[in-house]
């Protein structure tokens, strides 16, 4: 078996194993929390024999691993519960605010990645001049801002500026297929903040693996025959140099996917970060269960699909 397929393989056997843990964790931490659950969907006005048949009705009367195996065995079957007085779906929940997550997290990715890939290969080629000094100090300004915090101040120089027709930061986030130039004016400020961070350490990372390639015996020889060093380090130097930082991409991934759920919730935008915050609020334990889970299957995916990159920038991971 290639190594490529043995790295394939961890994944989806850890997969089952890591949604076990995340629903057990988000389970009982609901489940110790001092919201009510009953008295959240009914309200606080509710009399006690409209409480007991909500309780009834929804097992909460159940022992809590009873709740647990009644919980697992709907996801076996696609359900994820409702959650609310109305008794809306999860999962249509969710379908409706996972692709604006989606969106958010790669937007910022596109992001990060414009900036931090020119910036570490220049900081590498300019190896302790002044454009790498500047592009050092850069990177570490920008991991040193959270995207919360950015975002905070993004909003408050928009809305002081009065720039906020440009920029808007609060109401519906146009369809990306029917109003793209809408859609990208509004995704724009949260996608910017959550990637300054992300560039920040991927430029870092990007310039490190990219002096330690311009080191080897290799590039030397290729220029001692004359070779122009632009061609080598365009068909050369970076593709090996990326190998490193497509392995720290994958891990920034879940971080863009959590910051993403923040950021959601300070511009408004209606993804999983409001869902979770509704489902806390709410005391809804299903809400929470459902997009938490979706987030952390989400992130699995996404890292097998990083792995599987890596044979197309390192040819040598087909060997068996």
């Amino acid at each position: 078996m290639s190594n490529l397929l043995r790295l394939i393989g961890r994944r989806l056997i850890a997969l089952p194993i890591m949604i076990i843990g995340v629903t057990l964790l988000v389970f009982f931490l609901m489940a110790v929390s001092p919201v009510d659950p009953a008295y959240s969907a009914l309200g606080e006005s509710a009399s006690q024999a409209q409480v007991e048949a909500y309780r009834e009705a929804h097992g909460l009367n159940d022992p809590l691993w009873v709740q647990y195996l009644n919980y697992m065995g709907g996801l076996l079957h696609g359900d994820l519960g409702t959650y609310g007085a109305s008794n809306m779906s999860v999962a249509d929940k969710i379908a409706e605010s996972l692709p604006i997550t989606l969106q958010l997290t790669f937007f910022g990715l596109i992001i990060a990645l414009l900036f931090a890939v020119p910036l570490g290969v220049i900081s590498a080629l300019f190896r302790d001049r002044w454009p790498d000094q500047l592009i050092r100090v850069i990177s570490i300004i920008c991991i040193a801002m959270p995207s919360f915090w950015l975002g905070v101040l993004l909003i408050t120089l928009i809305f002081n500026t009065g720039m906020k027709t440009v920029f808007p930061f609060s109401g519906p986030l146009p369809d990306i297929g029917q109003d793209f130039g809408g859609w990208f004016m509004r995704m724009l400020t949260p996608a910017f903040a959550l990637a300054v961070p992300v560039a920040g350490q991927l430029t870092r990372v990007i310039r490190t693996s990219m002096v330690e390639e311009l080191d080897k015996d290799y590039v030397r020889t290729a220029m001692g025959f004359g070779i122009p060093k632009g061609i080598v380090v365009a068909r050369n130097v970076l593709r090996n140099a990326l190998i490193t930082p497509v392995t720290v991409l994958g891990l920034r991934i879940g971080y863009l996917i959590g910051g993403a759920v923040v950021i959601e919730v300070i511009f408004q935008l209606n993804g999983m970060g409001n869902s979770i915050v509704t489902g806390i609020v709410g005391g809804s334990t299903l809400l929470v269960q459902g997009v938490v889970l979706v987030v952390a299957i989400a992130f699995i995916i996404i890292n097998i699909i990083v792995d599987m990159l890596y044979i197309l920038i390192d040819p040598r991971i087909r060997t068996v």
